[in-house]
């Protein structure tokens, strides 16, 4: 056993205020109630928060992952104290107004790992996410606590198989839109189902928790090359004892997440999203993050990098392939290893291996056998997969994924929904004409509330072969898995009277993503008589927390957060 006296000070960890002096006995006999030895109690307290859950295979393997890691923190020299937070599983919430919760819910999973870490005093922290709100929710929890921390992945399902090729749920969602074009019999959509999710995971393609976990990784937070590992691999467990090892060197050093998470941090997950071609909610999450250490880094600041990163790793949905394949070509990694070479990254930025990036890729050699990681000097497109949007419909910006696009201008009349629900059914109807620009509005952090995915929307549009013959605009979000044209984020938002909240059907919009530009083509004076005429929606959450999320959440462009941040506070966590 580690000799915990020597190697950690219990007088300067949080965990003091609970078990340290005669004044703290009544807080002790709780520990002895548990079955806790002295000598354990004298130990470092380390947090083991697990979104695990039985709501989707995104979370069914996370409590097991955590429970490993508590073998690491005894060997470590600490005492492992597991706890649980909630999830939103964007998948069994898309296309209704369950979709609502999901934003709210990295707030809500972030809140709650403070509060029980603030109101139990732990002295380190090792998050296992699945779903895609709970890696960011994780992450800034903490940011915003700073103390040491690791961050796991529970890793992705592997692939389904359809037809003799692999297949994720997207496909599934895409299959909704060919049965409604009668391209598709039930009998075939209820097969593909039924395989297409064949076990433990989050979603196999670069969606949202996969582009988060490369983040994870790129960014400092996460032990390099653990979180490409597919759920079921039996080496998840390994990772986990080894995060609850490292964690316990963490504490010994004094390193914490905020002295990993620097600007050049945030630089270098911001270029991951772009090289991967991934989620468009990186430029979401990536803004929430920064927000909990008290770093100015918004949509615009992440729009300027994808500028100048190259689209390297062929996923989907825009590519050919899943995580799994990307952990077989080597992982995160094996992508940092070429764009670090080219000066893609910033090298000197700290992990929580303790050594530096560049230290960490070092150990890493080329693998120029593999087919999924294009080398930087031939990338895929010399841009990135996601791109920045701004304009007179979006003054305050709007993203778009263009990964795997071949049309990245679009010129047309509006088609205007106050909802999502208006939309899917004009698309399942086959309303919606080729050429239009179809317009979902008032579903914005404030306006939905909630921001929700629209990948019921747009999966069925490309499941009617009509993913790149029209443009979908909103000041909702969309998911990692939505391909085709298709911008988020649109600010400000209609709820807030927005230039979005003023288009009516037929009004000319004008986008091209390759000058970053997204333009509402009606003269001045016919808008300001529309804004004159125009009155603010009231949605029908005015209750709960849906309400308290409205009246508090800020614009997209700056993450869409709730609270001020780390500029704003008093005392950090990690200080008491």
């Amino acid at each position: 056993m580690t000799d915990t006296a020597s190697r950690f000070d219990k007088s300067r960890l949080p965990s003091r205020h609970v078990s340290v002096g005669p004044e703290r006995a009544p807080h002790r006999s709780y520990y002895y109630a548990m079955g806790l030895s002295e000598e354990e109690i004298a130990r470092p307290f380390v947090a083991l928060a697990s979104a695990g859950n039985n709501s989707a295979p995104c979370n069914t393997a996370l409590d097991a992952q955590a429970d490993a890691a508590q073998a690491g923190v005894v060997q470590g020299g600490g005492l492992p104290r597991r706890f649980n937070t909630i999830t939103v599983t964007d998948g069994i919430a898309m296309g209704h107004q369950g979709m609502k919760s999901s934003l709210v819910s990295r707030e809500v999973i972030a809140d709650s790992i403070e509060l029980s870490v603030r109101g139990h005093c732990y002295d380190a922290l090792v998050g296992f996410a699945g779903c895609d709100k709970s890696l960011p929710g994780m992450m800034m929890a903490m940011l915003r606590l700073n103390i040491p921390s690791i961050f796991v992945y529970g890793g992705s399902i592997l692939p389904g198989r359809f037809d003799q090729r692999d297949v994720t749920v997207v496909d599934v969602f895409e299959a909704v839109g060919q049965h409604a074009a009668g391209n598709c019999p039930v009998s075939s959509l209820t097969a593909l189902e039924k395989v297409a999710c064949p076990g433990h995971g989050a979603c196999g393609g670069q969606f949202t928790a996969n582009t988060m976990a490369c983040v994870g990784e790129a960014i400092g937070l996460s032990l390099p090359n653990s979180n490409m590992v597919p759920a079921p691999y039996s080496s998840r467990e390994q990772i986990a004892v080894a995060a609850g090892a490292q964690v316990m060197e963490l504490i010994a050093a004094n390193i914490r997440p905020r002295d990993i998470c620097t600007r050049e941090a945030f630089v270098n997950a911001a270029r991951i999203v772009a090289a991967t071609g991934g989620s468009t909610n990186g430029g979401l999450h990536l803004p929430a993050m920064a927000n909990e250490c008290g770093i100015e880094f918004d949509l615009f600041d992440v729009a300027e990098i994808f500028k100048t990163t190259p689209y390297l790793a062929d996923l989907k949905p825009g590519g050919k392939y899943v995580a799994k394949d990307m952990y077989e070509a080597g992982g995160v990694y094996m992508l940092m290893k070429t764009m670090l070479g080219e000066g893609l990254l910033h090298g000197d930025c700290l992990t929580v291996t303790g050594r530096t990036l560049a230290e960490n890729i070092d150990r890493v050699t080329w693998n120029p056998d593999q087919k999924v990681i294009y080398d930087a000097k031939t990338p895929i497109t010399p841009t990135g997969g996601v791109v920045g949007l701004r304009g007179t419909l979006a003054p305050d910006g709007a993203i778009v994924k263009v990964a795997g696009m071949h049309r990245l201008q679009f010129e047309g009349p509006a088609r205007c929904f106050d909802c999502e629900e208006e939309a899917f059914a004009a698309v399942e109807a086959r309303q919606i004409q080729d050429g239009e620009v179809v317009v979902i509005r008032y579903e914005g952090p404030k306006g939905g509330p909630g921001m929700r995915e629209m990948l019921s929307t747009t999966a069925a549009l490309y499941g009617l072969g009509m993913g790149e013959r029209v443009a979908l605009i909103t000041d909702g979000r969309f998911s990692g898995g939505t391909r085709g044209f298709c911008i988020g984020h649109v600010g400000p938002e209609a709820a807030d009277g927005g230039p979005i909240a003023l288009v009516e059907d037929g009004d000319t919009i004008r986008i091209d993503a390759e000058a970053g530009t997204i333009d509402l083509l009606v003269d001045a004076e016919i808008l300001t008589e529309r804004r004159a005429r125009w009155q603010p929606r009231v949605n029908d959450y005015q209750s709960g927390a849906l309400w308290r999320y409205a009246q508090n959440v800020g614009p997209a462009w700056a993450g869409a957060v709730t609270h001020p941040g780390a500029k704003m506070e008093k005392h950090v966590y990690a200080d008491i």
